[in-house]
């Protein structure tokens, strides 16, 4: 049995409670709000995301409208999504905010033997409470047609009991909705089924009309005399004042299917304009940025737990290859190198620096070449390569010859990217392994001819338990037909044998006279044509800065 303690808690449920009064939890908090003498309100929300929106506008509690969460489903509000789809979608809003919710619960999903189990498992879940109506299974919704059957009294009545039976904490809420007005059976049958309901043991009544006037409401509070709380949803009577629902003693307004409207227009439209204009650049400075979609979903709680839980690796060093000035960036890059860029108040190189050594990284050798002078970061060892105007990336490597020896990770300076790629790469087995990103075709397509494509024995999988070894067989140009695996991303590790390995391999290119104008993948399809060269794939999560709108896209980056 589930008790008070297993329930979330939340120190802002109520603003009703006095300074000295005990932190409610979530059950507690709704029982609160539909007591309370003071009227309060219910927000509609249908997904985690809509539920957090919601608890950081201010609202004390939720509505999970069957409804809405129905529609975005794509499906009808006709129990079409069975109550455990529906039981999955509150589980995600219940985890993501720590408010009180009421879950529209339709007719219960049945008789009374269904109504047991969906209270069982939403007191497991958090879910505060749950408001069942007195229509018959499978429902249709209040604003469909008319004259409606309505579900015998005494059968309800038993839902009712049975579902107060079944509650695993005693703060619980069943709130029973009349709908005898809305099926134009007319006030006095309201009433009787609101005393019958409360008798049953409803915590609350909600009294329904879809009418354009509140009479019928008003009219049903006179009567009712305050016998247990009512709460309304003003859908179709929204020009009545609030403070006439104050006035006749409404406990709780439930504002019912307003989000899951406003996302459908805001999707209309945002779907139409980028259909008709085939572009983003007016659009983009109307939109919530990506950041926000991060912060709403707790990037920066992942972040900080990943520092808590994920293992530090230590023993290894890394050379980052910072040479280069950057041309596509233009003016940015005039007096700067691309890796001094500013990303939120910090260079780009800094943030990678940081990366490196959050995950055990603490010996970092950066090859500077243009403007080597403004390269000032914190923590890192610099060696030059005065040559960077007509040498490539392979060169600046042998600059940093005496680095590459024990376990040695290289780096492009350019690159952002998650602590976890960085992990799952030392944890990779092999003397070389590469890091190639399984999703390239998710990326834009600019430059796409200069991007460093791979082909390998074995394409990403999705399992995360398969351990078997994938062998890189090119990086670069490949042949028409050739299955393209993924994108390099810029990072490669070594083993001290692998960094022997290396050394040998860029003698030979020396000796041969191509060391100066080669790059790292050149280096890598040699190394892979006289030993295994093993691929460890990733899923996104990282970013190069080549153009402005990587930058704008770094700006971004969690």
């Amino acid at each position: 049995m589930r008790s008070n303690l297993n329930a979330t808690e939340n120190p802002t449920a109520s603003t009703s409670a006095a300074p000295s009064s005990p932190v409610l939890n979530r059950f507690q908090a709704l029982r609160q709000l539909l007591l309370s003498p003071d009227l309060s309100f219910l927000m509609e929300a249908h997904n985690g995301l809509s539920a957090k929106i919601v608890e950081e506008t201010g609202f004390q509690g939720i509505w999970a409208s069957g409804l809405s969460i129905s529609a975005s489903l794509g499906v009808r509000d006709n129990n079409e999504a069975s109550w455990t789809q529906f039981l999955e979608v509150l589980e995600f809003m219940a985890d993501a905010t720590s408010i009180p919710m009421l879950v529209d619960g339709d007719t219960g999903f049945g008789n009374f033997n269904n109504v047991r189990r969906l209270v069982r498992k939403l007191c497991d879940r958090g879910v505060a409470g749950v408001c069942i109506e007195d229509k018959l299974f499978p429902k249709t919704n209040s604003f469909i047609g008319d004259h409606q059957p309505l579900a015998d009294m005494e059968e309800f009545c038993g839902r009712i009991r049975a579902g107060k039976d079944s509650q695993t904490n005693d703060d619980f809420s069943i709130v029973a909705r009349v709908e005898a007005l809305i099926a134009g059976q007319g006030m006095d049958e309201a009433l009787r089924r609101a005393e019958a309901y409360h008798a049953a043991g409803a915590d609350a009544i909600l009294i329904h009309s879809k009418r354009s006037s509140a009479a019928e409401i008003l009219s049903f509070m006179e009567h009712w005399g305050q016998r247990c709380p009512v709460v309304i949803v003003p859908t179709m009577y929204y020009a009545t004042p609030t403070e006439a629902f104050r006035e006749a003693g409404v406990s709780t307004v439930i504002w019912a299917n307003h989000n899951i409207r406003a996302a459908i227009s805001a999707m209309r439209d945002v779907t139409g304009r980028i259909h008709r204009e085939q572009s983003l650049a007016g659009l983009e400075r109307d939109l919530p940025t990506v950041k926000d979609i991060f912060r709403l979903t707790g990037q920066d709680e992942l972040n900080e737990a990943e520092k808590r839980y994920l293992p530090v690796r230590t023993g290894a060093h890394a050379i980052i290859l910072a040479a280069s000035r950057g041309e596509p960036l233009g003016p940015l890059t005039a007096s700067l190198p691309k890796c001094m860029i500013d990303i939120r108040g910090q260079p780009l190189l800094g943030r990678l620096v940081a990366t490196l050594k959050e995950r055990g990284i603490e010996e970092v050798d950066v090859v500077r070449g243009f403007a080597k002078e403004t390269i000032a970061v914190q923590g890192i060892r610099t060696i030059d390569n005065d040559d960077y105007a007509s040498t490539g990336e392979l060169f600046s490597l042998n600059r940093a010859r005496e680095r590459l020896s024990g376990p040695t990770v290289v780096i492009y300076g350019d690159i952002l990217f998650r602590p976890h790629i960085l992990d799952g790469l030392m944890e990779t087995p092999g003397d070389i392994v590469v890091a190639a990103d399984a999703f390239w075709q998710r990326r834009s397509s600019e430059s796409i001819n200069q991007r460093d494509l791979i082909a390998a024995d074995t394409a990403y999988s999705g399992n995360f338990l398969d351990e078997e070894p994938v062998a890189l067989h090119s990086i670069g140009a490949h042949d028409e037909g050739t299955e393209i695996c993924g994108e390099f991303i810029g990072m490669v590790r070594f083993s001290d044998e692998g960094a022997r390995m290396a050394r040998d391999e860029i003698d030979a290119m020396e000796a041969e006279g191509v060391l100066p104008t080669s790059d790292l993948p050149e280096l890598l399809n040699r190394l892979a044509r006289r030993t295994t060269v093993n691929v460890h794939y990733v899923t996104g999560y990282w970013l190069d800065v080549d153009t402005l709108r990587d930058l704008d896209d770094a700006h971004h980056f969690p």
